[in-house]
């Protein structure tokens, strides 16, 4: 018997430890990374941005509450909320607690598939196959069919009644001690409804700092950002690859970004233009996938410098 069944014994037991730590600890081993980025004009004291995304709140997520309630202890200068909020119809309202005490600084957002649709259950291997076919989301994938419609007015209405900036599609400001920060945002490209033509141009002349913010970092979206002179892009949506090989890496980043800018700060260059981007992998997982591996979830802490020269 132990020759004949004592290895794939082993290799169950394996996964299904492999499982258990997934699902049971990493996926709420919460943290926190910490970025350096020297954008700002000669002269301007640092900025630190506290970017959130991915929550993929359901209903019951206590301690994915807590941790997301006491960010605000960090005090940032402003919060950018890069999308895919919600992964439960229900979830609005503890998505609203959870991030109320964040809500009492300055803030913008852009929502992301999961904000407007419910998640289905998917093989996770359809996502390699996309890869090695090119085809993500709406991007080469026929349209959804029998979608579930989550009630992102409620939450759209939550964020601007505390004052947050709705960037789908479309230009906002946030006054930072007399500081003039110039937002451009998209609305989904994983679903195509960025509008990239509405917010042309490249930033304004009076501001002292300007930004671009997507939710999903789809080389078009980069690319037209980068081109208009846009110092920093700031992304979600990857989930940091969600399940990685230690000492190898993510396998997939559910758009057409390679897999080496799939988490974290990189740049981005078209032509003459080079705009640094940071994508943050998320604090959540879709709720029939709640696991990862070797990607713990996160919220990202941006101190934003003086740039060199």
């Amino acid at each position: 018997m132990r020759a004949r069944y004592g290895v794939p014994l082993g290799i169950a037991a394996a996964g299904a430890a492999g499982v258990l730590y997934a699902a049971g600890f990493e996926a709420r081993s919460f943290r926190l990374r910490r970025v350096t980025v020297p954008v700002l004009p000669p002269g301007m004291r640092p900025l630190r941005i506290l970017q959130v995304s991915d929550i993929h709140m359901v209903s019951g997520q206590r301690k994915k509450q807590r941790w997301l309630r006491s960010l605000a202890g960090l005090r940032p200068d402003f919060v950018i909320n890069t999308g895919d909020n919600l992964s439960d119809t229900e979830g609005v309202p503890e998505v609203l607690d959870a991030l109320g005490p964040l809500m009492e600084f300055p803030g913008a957002y852009v929502f992301g598939s999961n904000d407007y649709y419910g998640p289905k259950l998917r093989n996770p291997a359809r996502y390699l196959m996309e890869k090695a076919q090119g085809r993500h989301g709406l991007n080469g994938n026929k349209p959804a069919v029998g979608a579930i419609h989550n009630p992102w007015e409620d939450l759209r209405d939550g964020f601007d009644g505390a004052g947050w900036l709705n960037l789908t599609n479309t230009r906002g400001t946030l006054k930072i001690e007399g500081m003039s920060v110039e937002l451009a945002g998209l609305d989904d490209p994983h679903i195509k409804r960025d509008r990239y033509d509405r917010v042309a141009g490249g930033p304004s002349e009076s501001a002292d700092l300007s930004l671009g913010v997507v939710h999903a970092p789809y080389l078009r979206s980069l690319d037209a950002f980068t081109a208009d002179g846009y110092p920093l892009i700031l992304a979600g949506h990857t989930h940091g690859g969600q399940l990685c090989i230690p000492f190898y890496g993510a396998l997939v980043t559910n758009c057409d970004l390679d897999t080496d800018r799939v988490k974290g700060l990189s740049t981005h260059t078209v032509g003459d233009h080079t705009a640094y981007m940071h994508v943050s992998a998320g604090c959540g997982t879709n709720r029939y996938t709640p696991v990862r591996f070797a990607c713990p979830p996160e919220a990202s802490l941006l101190t934003l410098v003086e740039r060199d020269g």
